[in-house]
């Protein structure tokens, strides 16, 4: 009855489905990996923004790498702006898309190191791409600024090509390590992106709270996976089923052998 699975279709279509059943179920596997790091980057985001503010010093240094437990820390920090020696960061966008600068700011503490703050985002509107753009410029005197530390950029993490021979005082990743070597100071390691104090009208557009990642559609997508997975051998079963029908019922349905025309009457 079932001689018909060693045929050359069946036997491709067993062989596919065979091979559709690991690869969803790993699919699967692999959206809820997903899931699960997003939620974790959530809750990590959500307990750094709720954290009290603490000194910069507290969690950074120079030559220190900033964590995951210390990114998006709420930090204060006192001195003032030194704008001579700011640049900007190309190639960077503001909630509507649109393509501008971050205005990256030594920010001298009252020690004498350096902290970077990216004071927010201005647009590319100067005359061309090559020449330094106006930058509104920050308090003066000694402030106390607020914001969130954040590590130093990389190309593998935000896929932001570091090119080389920009303009003078252009920039296209946030380096302590480089900024330091260009200020000739000790540079704290990480940045901070500035919430305090808010810029003064035409200054620069803060840069939004990070928001949660969408973790849900991730889980949602795992379980669909996973009942594609289920769907398979009840599909093969469904056709096989189907195929033993039709040809059971072929032979009952099959024109039996004509009869003979009836002789003539004889008189």
């Amino acid at each position: 009855m079932y001689r018909f699975l060693l045929s050359r279709q069946w036997v491709i279509l067993t062989l596919l489905a065979l091979l559709l059943i690991p690869t969803m179920i790993r699919l699967g596997f692999w959206q809820m990996h997903r899931y699960e790091e997003r939620t974790a980057r959530n809750d990590l985001v959500a307990r750094a923004l709720d954290a009290d503010p603490v000194p910069v010093e507290r969690l950074t240094a120079p030559g220190r790498r900033i964590g995951g437990e210390q990114r998006y820390r709420t930090v204060t920090a006192e001195g003032r702006f030194d704008t001579d020696r700011e640049v900007v960061v190309r190639r960077r966008t503001n909630a509507d898309d649109a393509i501008g600068y971050h205005v990256l700011t030594p920010f001298v503490l009252t020690d004498g190191r350096v902290l970077l703050v990216n004071r927010g985002w201005i647009p590319a509107d100067g005359p061309s791409q090559t020449a330094f753009p106006r930058v509104p410029a920050p308090p003066r005197g000694a402030i106390t600024v607020t914001g969130r530390l954040m590590p130093d950029e990389t190309t593998a993490a935000s896929g932001i090509k570091d090119l080389e021979g920009l303009p003078d005082r252009q920039i296209m990743l946030i380096s302590s390590e480089r900024e330091a070597a260009r200020l000739d100071a000790e540079v704290l390691g990480g940045y901070v992106v500035l919430a305090e104090p808010k810029p003064a009208a035409g200054g620069p557009q803060l840069i939004g709270r990070p928001g949660d990642e969408d973790s849900a559609l991730n889980f949602a997508y795992a379980v669909q996976w996973w009942l594609f997975a289920a769907a398979v051998p009840v599909g093969w079963w469904f056709l096989v089923r189907r195929e033993v029908r039709d040809r059971t019922a072929a032979p009952d349905t099959a024109p039996g052998p004509a009869e003979p025309d009836p002789e003539p009457a004889t008189l």
